[in-house]
Order: structure tokens, then sequence, then C-alpha cells
């Protein structure tokens, strides 16, 4: 029975193959630069107003946060001072904590970026409350 199939299949296949006519048409091509850039100042202040939404709920702040560590860069001392604080709004310490272990992941082998950073941000995080994932020993797991 499934040999019968199988040759039933095939030949359809075949045939559909050999319906297709050959075409040589151009591809089109697309110039997606004629859109706006936008500045680093712009980029900043962008992230900036989306995590000081006073209504942003846990959904959006994860979501905020997946989308912008999508982009090849570390975020900016202020971005990241906007998230933890909208952190502090929901009550939400373990969101908090998992920004500052992404942004350590996403500084990579760059290990001045993650100092200068925890420097940047130690009057927010004494301030919020917050402990640094070496405060709380979780970095050596």
């Amino acid at each position: 029975m499934f040999r019968a199939v199988f040759r039933l299949s095939a030949a359809g296949a075949r045939s559909l193959a050999r319906s297709r006519p050959c075409s040589s048409a151009p591809l089109a091509s697309r110039c997606y630069s004629h859109g706006k850039v936008e500045t680093e100042e712009e980029f900043d202040a962008r992230w900036v107003t989306y995590f000081s939404k006073p209504d942003i709920d846990a959904w959006e702040l994860r979501k905020g946060m997946n989308t912008l560590m999508c982009y090849d860069l570390v975020p900016e001392p202020k971005i990241l001072d906007s998230a933890l604080r909208a952190c502090r709004r929901l009550n939400d310490l373990a969101s908090a904590v998992r920004i500052l272990e992404a942004v350590k992941d996403k500084a990579g082998p760059h290990k001045d970026i993650y100092p200068y950073l925890i420097q940047e941000l130690k009057p927010t995080l004494t301030e919020l409350g917050i402990s640094t994932p070496e405060d709380l020993g979780i970095d050596k797991l």
C-alpha cells in the first residue's frame, strides 16, 4: 500500500516539475535607505521614554528589554536607569537583576564596559535597593 502511495506522489511531483514554465524575469531590487536615520540621542530618548511610561506593565518591560538586547549595542546607562526604575515601579526585583545579567552578557569579552555601567548606575541601584548579580553571588553559578 505504501509503495502505491509513494509511486502516485512521485509521479505527481514529476508532472508538477515539468509543467512549470522556465522564466528568466529580472529580480526587483529595493532600496531601503530612503528612510530617516535615527541619531544616537533620538534612540536613547525613545527608549528612556518607553521605560518611563507610568502605566508600563511587566510584559511591556520584558518586551522592551528583549527588543533592546536584540540590537548590536550595549544600552547607555540612562536607558538602563529608566528600565531599572520601571522594575522598581512594578516591584519586580527579578527583572532588575535579569537586566543587569543581560547587560553583562551583552558586554561580552569587553571587560571594561560592565564595570563602567555599574559605576554609572551605582547611585540608582543604591536608591532603589537593587543588588547586582555579584552582590547576590549568582554570577559564580
